[in-house]
């Protein structure tokens, strides 16, 4: 079973509610934080949920995952990223790992501030998992009790400010402008019977118009069942959480080849990186303000539809 929510206001009130078609049926009760609602979520019951609905487009859509929740993010997780990136697919064997601040998640239509001092904006569509309970020690997670940790999936775009994540070594920081992180518009829920459209999702990301980035969840290297069973044995989880399981191929950053950045290492860092930013100055493929960015991830019947983001990127005033 899938149900597809939303987080929206509505006269001043916030609200989540069950989305069908162009409408909105608001789930009763008071749900301060993303963890709050997936822990009372029933799938039976807001299936059947019955009341007044209201016109989707005469509400605010908010981010469904709140500030509240941590923002952990997989990096370099499709093969031909890795190799766009500059990682050799052979090699690196271990899960990348980072977070981004939650301050950046807005809701999913929110436009994009490009920093006065970043050059270099990147977009990155994901598929971004809400955790369906608190994890407190190591526990073996596989793709059989998968749907017992995880509640659903959004859209996540992981914008990025290359010119300060690279040169700076600063992933956190390069990733956690305000306005990086648009999530939403949907949270598709769903149980055990379902879990396996995981790995059957398309994702798609498109710059004014023209496809940028389309791969499938199945090409993911580090799949939820073995990242999470790797974290859990790291730190806590709470319910709500998100993870973000890392973007296709298709990205504006260009990166050296393996040997090319073996021989770039002999260069003197100042020089190194003079170097990285005049390769960057080339791409067209960075964000500019005035640009549209729309993303979208869904199941090829469409069962489960995460819906559409879109993105104006606009120059901080």
């Amino acid at each position: 079973m899938i149900v597809h929510v939303v987080r929206y206001q509505h006269e001043d009130k916030v609200h989540w509610g069950v989305v069908r078609g162009g409408s909105v049926t608001p789930v009763p009760g008071d749900f301060p934080t993303t963890g709050d609602f997936v822990r009372s979520a029933s799938l039976p019951q807001l299936a059947a949920l019955d009341g007044t609905s209201i016109d989707l487009a005469t509400v605010k859509v908010l981010s469904p995952v709140t500030h509240n929740q941590q923002f952990v993010c997989q990096g370099a997780n499709y093969r031909q990223h890795m190799v766009e990136s500059g990682v050799d697919p052979d090699t690196k064997t271990f899960n990348m790992i980072f977070t981004k601040a939650s301050s950046c998640i807005v809701p999913a239509d929110s436009d994009v501030v490009r920093p006065t001092r970043v050059r270099f904006l990147d977009y990155e569509i994901e598929l971004g998992l809400v955790l369906r309970r608190d994890i407190t020690q190591p526990q073996e997670i596989t793709d059989q009790n998968l749907h017992d940790f995880i509640a659903g999936a959004v859209i996540v775009n992981d914008y990025s400010a290359r010119d300060v994540q690279i040169p700076e070594m600063q992933f956190y920081k390069g990733k956690s402008f305000r306005t990086f992180g648009p999530v939403g518009p949907q949270l598709a829920l769903f149980d055990a019977e379902d879990t396996h459209l995981l790995r059957k999702l398309t994702l798609r990301l498109k710059v004014n118009g023209k496809v940028r980035q389309q791969d499938t969840t199945a090409n993911l290297v580090h799949g939820p069942a073995a990242t999470l069973t790797e974290l859990s044995g790291v730190h806590d989880f709470r319910a709500g959480d998100l993870l973000a399981t890392g973007t296709p191929a298709g990205c504006a950053l260009s990166v050296p080849s393996p040997m090319k950045q073996r021989l770039a290492a002999l260069v003197p860092e100042k020089a190194r990186w003079k170097l990285f930013l005049a390769m960057q100055a080339k791409r067209t493929q960075y964000l500019q303000p005035g640009d549209v960015v729309e993303a979208s991830i869904r199941s090829d019947d469409g069962r489960l539809d995460l819906g559409v983001q879109r993105n104006l990127i606009i120059a901080e005033r």
